[in-house]
């Protein structure tokens, strides 16, 4: 007769990431750190921004993360809220292309008066991992992985930017 000890009850599993945060010296390292965020979510993306033009948000590899993130949840949303839409509406097809595809789970804003003067780019995940930009003019930036704590108070932040949104972007153009 054969006998076998039982593996513990968590063999096999996955261990949850270990909480990280990690300074951030140069754009190229916020792209990375982007595509990386977008890879960790499962039911929301939060980014504000001045614009979205510096970071890689109409990349090929960026669209088919965020097509990916959308297609995985009937609740997966972006929200999006930015200073100018202008470089949405003109250099990122590809951004406007999910919109369309996804106008269900993907609200794209811009600023309300009150939050013209946010200057620190913020992108949250699930409620649990982000990317901090300390100032729209300097690279800087602070990427927390698996900080809920850490990210209270960026979405705290996010939310009273949001608060101030205006419609900046739909997926149908309405005109005469």
């Amino acid at each position: 007769m054969a006998t076998s000890i039982p593996p513990p009850p968590d063999a096999g599993a996955t261990a949850p990431p270990l909480p990280q945060q990690q300074r951030l010296e140069t754009l190229a390292e916020q792209v990375a750190a982007i595509d990386r965020l977008v890879g960790l979510a499962r039911l929301s993306i939060r980014v504000f921004d001045g614009d979205l033009a510096q970071t890689g948000w109409n990349s090929v590899a960026r669209a088919e993360r965020l097509a990916a993130f959308l297609r995985g949840s009937r609740n997966a949303r972006l929200e999006i809220i930015v200073h100018d839409t202008r470089w949405l509406e003109g250099k990122a097809p590809r951004l406007t292309t999910l919109l369309r595809q996804f106008s269900h789970a993907i609200t794209i804003y811009r600023t309300g008066a009150d939050a013209r003067a946010a200057a620190d780019p913020l992108l949250l995940v699930d409620g649990r991992h982000y990317l901090h930009r300390l100032h729209l003019d300097h690279p800087r930036a602070v990427l927390g992985i698996d900080a809920p704590q850490d990210a209270r108070p960026l979405i705290t932040r996010f939310e009273e930017i949001w608060a101030t949104g205006e419609p900046g972007l739909t997926a149908t153009t309405l005109g005469l």
